[in-house]
């Protein structure tokens, strides 16, 4: 076939024959600059600025995320699992203070509660003017947000966009403070977290690499799910742990008096003997209509004793998992956002918790303690092209770490006030020889809400040295993983173990100077019980942005 030319088409053509060689030269002298663009120190800080998104759960365990492998089986977890196995699986995360608040004041801080100030969640406020590693970030170039809980009393600082629940925060139809401002927002909490992280992860400002903190509420106490999810489980029912009914024999008062156990504890509202607080009309409706038939046959029935804590497992696992549910499946629509918009490949995605949660282990709910359920947190790492896919990692890490993790990751300096270590050679397959044996652990609030004692301790890769004091209790626990991995003995007084004891004891001084935690901790940071010799502090008036806040669990 034969293409007939235009006049203009012909010159065109001559030109461009004529000027061949200028033309080739104008476009590898291009090449040329564009390479040196790409090349200069600007460019490639910018390109070696990875985004960050930290998806961060209340009260998530292991046991919920089925990328743990946990034994009962408790739930299938797609998203979080796609995280771990795109990525990297922690499986001893440890926490150095099992409580919300605490926990997340170190985890901004890099420091201990000693250091950060932060204690319980009974009257501790954070001081925000402390350096954070979102701060940090910010003044390094980076947009910051956060969104959904808080939980620290005082206002957000180091984020350029904060929309945030107000103290613990509600399940349905919540009230948040958009930078300063209040708001209100319709429909179950989970999803608006992740709508708004979405909202604003879209219309960010796309000239800077950016931190998005997507803080969610659930699975916290009481564990209400979204209407979509009632009856998710078909009534099954759960594989019971083995030590559900738990009778803590030759074990320390501190762990035998509680009031955070299946059997003395639980409320109405946990049981779901009434609904969840602040629905619609709408909302209620199919609230109650799952509800309602099953509370009538419980009622009926008139359970005692085990019959009754049994009943009471199933229904928190029921409600528990259910809000899991929902966490995953939002974790799904963020790492599909990040792919609808061209980020994925550029973005460390971290999913983990403020601590673990017992799911029935000892008859308990909750966290606070030192025990493997209540400290260890999932922790899941995605960062594509320096992560190996489906990798596993067994050291010691911690919430300390995560400060200098994402300032590392940023190439911004840590400063030589925060206590962790940058879990980046971690994430790039590579243990520095001289990485953590133990860990420090303190926990403070007493005696409310679940009268758990004031303990401290350390923890290696078996054992675990525990004292707990205060105000009626002076004991000493060894636990030994290895020969008990469900943690029901104690082995202090067992002579076999003489050495052990020794040894951990001249360890936990150790951690004890290094952290700078060496005398008594302030009255203030137990909460509000007066030990024996202690004076009671004077009141003054409420003040600041933490008024507004609701007491905090």
């Amino acid at each position: 076939m034969t293409v007939k030319m235009t006049t203009g088409e012909k010159m065109m053509g001559k030109m461009m024959m004529g000027d061949q060689t200028k033309w080739l030269r104008a476009l590898v002298g291009m090449g040329f600059v564009f390479a040196a663009m790409l090349c200069s120190p600007a460019a490639a800080a910018d390109r070696a600025k990875p985004n960050i998104v930290f998806i961060f759960a209340d009260d998530l365990t292991c046991q919920a995320v089925s990328a743990y492998g946990e034994q009962r089986r408790l739930l299938v977890t797609p998203n979080m699992d796609r995280i771990g196995r795109e990525g990297m699986r922690f499986d001893r995360c440890l926490v150095t203070n099992s409580i919300c608040g605490p926990s997340r004041a170190t985890l901004l801080t890099g420091k201990y509660s000693h250091r950060n100030g932060f204690y319980n969640n009974s009257n501790s406020r954070f001081d925000g003017g402390q350096r954070t590693f979102p701060k940090l970030l910010q003044q390094a170039g980076y947009s910051t947000a956060i969104f959904g809980k808080w939980h620290l009393g005082s206002d957000p600082t180091g984020f350029d966009h904060w929309h945030i629940l107000p103290g613990q925060g509600l399940y349905y139809n919540p009230p948040m403070i958009k930078n300063g401002v209040g708001v209100q927002h319709s429909g179950y909490t989970t999803d608006i977290i992740t709508d708004l992280s979405i909202e604003w992860l879209k219309n960010r400002d796309k000239s800077k690499p950016f931190l998005l903190m997507s803080q969610h509420k659930g699975p916290h106490r009481e564990w209400a799910p979204a209407v979509r999810h009632l009856g998710w489980d078909k009534d099954r029912k759960y594989p019971e742990p083995e030590t559900l009914f738990d009778d803590f024999a030759g074990r320390s008062k501190a762990v035998r008096d509680h009031d955070m156990g299946l059997d003395r504890t639980f409320s109405e509202l946990d049981a779901k003997l009434r609904p969840s607080p602040n629905m619609t009309e709408e909302q209620l409706q199919g609230w109650n209509a799952y509800y309602e038939p099953r509370n009538a046959a419980f009622r009926k029935a008139k359970l005692t004793g085990q019959e009754l804590i049994r009943w009471r497992y199933n229904r928190y696992m029921h409600d528990y998992l259910a809000c899991v549910k929902a966490l995953d499946e939002n974790v799904g629509r963020l790492l599909e956002t990040l792919e609808q918009e061209g980020l994925a490949e550029n973005t460390v995605v971290v999913c983990s918790s403020d601590q673990g949660f017992f799911l029935g282990e000892h008859g308990w709910f909750d966290k606070r303690w030192i025990f493997e359920e209540s400290l260890r947190s999932p922790l899941l790492i995605r960062w594509p092209g320096v992560t190996k896919p489906g990798s596993v990692n067994n050291q010691i890490v911690s919430h300390l770490d995560f400060a200098e993790t994402f300032l590392d990751i940023a190439g911004v300096p840590v400063p030589a006030e925060m206590q962790g270590r940058s879990l980046v050679p971690l994430c790039r397959g590579e243990t520095p020889a001289d990485w953590r044996k133990s860990l420090y652990y303190h926990y403070y609030e007493f005696p409310e809400p679940h009268r758990v004692r004031p303990h401290y301790g350390v923890i290696t890769d078996r054992f675990k040295l525990v004292h707990y004091y205060k105000p009626d209790v002076n004991d000493w626990e060894l636990l030994d993983r290895q020969k008990d991995p469900l943690e029901v003995k104690n082995y202090y007084s067992d002579p076999s173990y003489a050495s052990t004891v020794k040894e951990l004891h001249a360890e936990l001084e150790r951690q004890r100077q290094e952290v700078g935690e060496t005398g008594d901790p302030p009255r203030a940071a137990h909460g509000d019980l007066l030990f024996e010799g202690e004076a009671a502090p004077e009141k003054g008036p409420e003040k600041g942005p933490g008024k507004r806040n609701e007491k905090r669990r």
